[in-house]
C-alpha cells in the first residue's frame, strides 16, 4: 500500500523571511493532485530554527506541541501568517525598531548572565522583549515555577526551553533560558539531562544558570564535558563563576591554557586574577606553551602575556615573539 507524503515543515508563522503572497496561500502540489486537501505541516522545532541537532531532536520534534493558548495569544496576523503583506511586515520591523530604540543597549547587556541575580536578569530581560515575546516568557516562567523540577519523559518548562530561540530571538533566547532553569528550581540531575540531550544553545544556558542552582560541586560533569569541546561559545560558559569556585588546580589550568588555544578571551575566565596569582605551575605551563608556538613560527596570543603577568605581578612579561603571519590562534589546539 502507498502512504501519499507529506509536504517538508514550513517556517513559522512568526518567520518574517518569505511571506506568502496575498491571495494566494501556499498548496501541497502532490495532495491537491491526488484529491486530497493540503496536508497541515508542523510547526518547527526550535533547533530547526537555530540550525542545531541535538540527541534529543527527535522526541521533542513529537512532544513539543505549542499549547492552543499559544495560538489564541497571537494577533490576527500571527493567527493567519497567509494575511501578511509586505506593508504588515515592514509595519512589524518599524515598530520593534522603536522598541530598541528605546532600550539602548547599556554596560549590563555584556555582563556574563552568570553574574547577573534571576530578579534582576527578568527585568533586564522583559525590557528588551517585544510584547508577543514578553507574553510567552511571563506564561514560560509561571509554568516552570507551578511545575518545578522533572515530570516523566521531559517537562513542560524543558519544551520552553527548546522554543525560547524562536520566541525571543538569538539574542536574547541565552537569558530566557537561564530564567526558565531557575523558575524550574532545576537540581543537577535535571541539569544533565537538559545538557547533556539538549544542543549547543542549550547546553550554554544550563553552564551559564549552574552558580545560581547548584551549590556544590555536583555540576562539575557539565563543566569538564564543556572544556572538551572546541566551541568557543560553550568554553566560555564553562569558564564561569562556577568553574572558579570549584575546579581543582589542575583543572582550571587546563581550563585557561584551552581557552588561550582556542581564541577564548580570557577576560571571560571568573576570577582569573584571584586564581593565577603567584601560580608558579601555570608560569610555567605557559612558558612552555609559548616557546613549543615559538619554535613552531606560530604568534603567541596576547593574552598568554597578561595571564603570565598575574602569576607574578612583581615579574616582567616577555617580549611577544616576532609576527610571522597571521593565522593566529585560529581555534585549533597546538
Amino acid at each position: 500500500m502507498t502512504h501519499p507524503r507529506t509536504s517538508p515543515a514550513t517556517p513559522d508563522a512568526d518567520t518574517e523571511s518569505n511571506p506568502p503572497t496575498e491571495g494566494h496561500p501556499p498548496t501541497d502540489a502532490h495532495s491537491l493532485s491526488e484529491g486530497h486537501p493540503p496536508t497541515e505541516n508542523p510547526l518547527p522545532t526550535e533547533r530547526q530554527a537555530d540550525g542545531e541537532a541535538g540527541p534529543a531532536d527527535a522526541e521533542r520534534h513529537h512532544t513539543a506541541l505549542e499549547p492552543q493558548a499559544d495560538a489564541a495569544a497571537r494577533t490576527g496576523a500571527d493567527a493567519h501568517p497567509n494575511a501578511k503583506t509586505d506593508a504588515d511586515v515592514r509595519a512589524r520591523s518599524e515598530t520593534m525598531a522603536q522598541a530598541d530604540a528605546t532600550h539602548p543597549a547599556d554596560p549590563e547587556d555584556d555582563k556574563p548572565l552568570a553574574l547577573i541575580p534571576p530578579t534582576e536578569l527578568r527585568a533586564h530581560l522583559a525590557a528588551r522583549l517585544h510584547s508577543a515575546a514578553r507574553a510567552w516568557l511571563h506564561r514560560a516562567l509561571d509554568e516552570a515555577a507551578a511545575n518545578p523540577g522533572t515530570h516523566g519523559p521531559i517537562s513542560v518548562w524543558e519544551l520552553r526551553i527548546a522554543e525560547a530561540g524562536r520566541r525571543c530571538g538569538p539574542d536574547h533566547a541565552d537569558a530566557a533560558r537561564v530564567l526558565i532553569l531557575h523558575a524550574a528550581r532545576a537540581d543537577s540531575d535535571a541539569l544533565s539531562r537538559v545538557y547533556f540531550q539538549g544542543t549547543g544553545a542549550e547546553r550554554r544556558a544550563v553552564l551559564q544558570a549552574l552558580p545560581h542552582l547548584v551549590p556544590g560541586p555536583q555540576a562539575l560533569p557539565l563543566v569538564e564535558d564543556a572544556l572538551r569541546t572546541n566551541d568557543t561559545r560553550l568554553l566560555a560558559a564553562a569558564v564561569g563563576p562556577y568553574a572558579a569556585r570549584h575546579l581543582d588546580s589542575h583543572q582550571w589550568r587546563h581550563a585557561v591554557l584551552k581557552c588561550l588555544f582556542t581564541g577564548v578571551h580570557v577576560e571571560t575566565v571568573a576570577e582569573l586574577d584571584r586564581r593565577a596569582h603567584r601560580d608558579t605551575e601555570l608560569a610555567r605551563m605557559l612558558g612552555d606553551y609559548a616557546a613549543e608556538r615559538t619554535a613552531a613560527g606560530r604568534p603567541v596570543p596576547e593574552d598568554l602575556y597578561r595571564v603570565l603577568t598575574l602569576t607574578d605581578p612583581t615579574a616582567t612579561p616577555p617580549a611577544p615573539a616576532a609576527q610571522r603571519g597571521t593565522r593566529g590562534t585560529d581555534g585549533k589546539e597546538s
